[in-house]
């Protein structure tokens, strides 16, 4: 039996009418840039992030590289961001002329640590950029003190965590504000891509509005040098559909995690992912394992059907775009973590049957490789 890493078609199907009417109904309004699609789905984004304001985009880079602009941060600021993480987290920083300045994760949930934040401060320092990676949101209260004390901001990068909760907050509701991504294969996700901005500060919502449109309040009227970077009505309409959906295929991804832990708990050699209360909802956007034999192991996967995927094979530090920082070999845990991270399936198509499978062959490569 083939166990697909993803399989967007086989969740589309299950939205066919749904999609279909979403289609219908932005074809046959005439408005195909801006419009009251995207304004409806921004209002209901916001309403469930518990954020007053949302902007939507073209893609998640994006989200996160207007909220800089927005900000004013740019030439000669420093911005901290994690090792651990996927690149477009360090590009945003690089896009407006900042630094980006990496701080190691923790070891046990693998998102930044907020130790290392306040080590890696500088009188340069405008912000920190902080990733819910994986699906789990950052330690906002310990991250908040450090950025208080130092009186920086804070940018969530909330790409992998729509919907996660800790305290009764959601993800886009803790920072100053958050960048979400909707690639396709994130929890909710475009057919195509797309990405937003959520934020409480309204001001700052309003010169991302700006912005996103060229710089423009008004047709052919430019205040400020500006983007091309709107989210479709196409997608919105989608995207609302999908919204309908998220907290049940959040709930059945927890119920795959708790079928993982109880096959995969305690073999040698295996780390899994851990989260770090009761009172936190993590959404698992990515179950990732760690094997000091990864490769082995994925390549045993993959002959019995399963697919898998590396996030992430480079830390950004280590990518050629980086090089000339000069931090090889200085940031270990995110090396590490990069030699032995594997991500298994998760998300709606995995049931039962597929979880199952997967247990059985890792119990046995674990049990012949201890």
């Amino acid at each position: 039996m083939r166990v697909p890493f993803v399989d967007l078609a086989l969740l589309h199907a299950g939205l066919g009418a749904e999609l279909q009417e979403a289609w219908q109904r932005v074809a046959s309004s005439g408005s195909y840039v801006l419009g009251p699609e995207l304004e409806a789905f921004e209002e209901e984004f916001a309403s469930y992030c518990g954020a007053r304001w949302c902007v939507g985009v073209a893609n998640g880079l994006d989200a996160l590289t207007l909220t800089l602009r927005a900000m004013d941060i740019g030439a000669g600021d420093e911005v901290i961001v994690p090792t651990n993480t996927f690149i477009a987290s360090w590009l945003a920083v690089s896009r407006v002329g900042a630094v980006p300045v990496p701080a190691e994760p923790d070891e046990y949930t693998y998102n930044i640590d907020p130790t290392r934040i306040e080590q890696s401060i500088t009188s340069r320092t405008t912000a920190v950029l902080a990733v819910d990676l994986y699906g789990q949101l950052a330690d906002i209260d310990r991250i908040r003190r450090v950025a208080e004390r130092h009186r920086l901001k804070i940018i969530e990068d909330a790409a992998q965590a729509h919907g996660a909760r800790r305290n009764g907050v959601r993800a886009g509701g803790w920072a100053d504000a958050a960048g979400f991504s909707f690639f396709p294969t994130k929890n909710l996700g475009c057919l195509g891509d797309g990405g937003a901005v959520v934020t409480n500060d309204h001001s700052l919502a309003d010169r991302i509005r700006c912005l996103r449109n060229y710089g423009s309040r008004q047709k052919y009227y430019n205040e400020i040098a500006g983007f091309n970077s709107r989210l479709d009505p196409l997608q919105a309409a989608f995207l609302r559909v999908k919204l309908s959906h998220l907290d049940d295929w959040n709930a059945h991804r927890r119920e795959t995690v708790h079928a993982y832990e109880a096959g995969l708990s305690g073999l040698p050699n295996l780390s899994l992912p851990q989260h770090s209360s009761d009172e936190e909802e993590h959404v698992w956007h990515l179950y990732v394992v760690h094997h000091p034999r990864r490769d082995e192991l994925q390549r045993q996967l993959s002959v019995a059907g399963i697919e898998t995927a590396i996030h992430y094979p480079v830390p950004p530090h280590l990518s050629q775009a980086y090089m000339g920082l000069g931090l090889s070999g200085r940031l270990p845990i995110a090396e590490r973590l990069a030699a032995q991270a594997l991500s298994l399936p998760i998300g709606p198509h995995i049931g039962a049957v597929e979880t199952g499978q997967i247990i059985r062959v890792m119990r046995e490569f674990c049990l012949r490789c201890q």
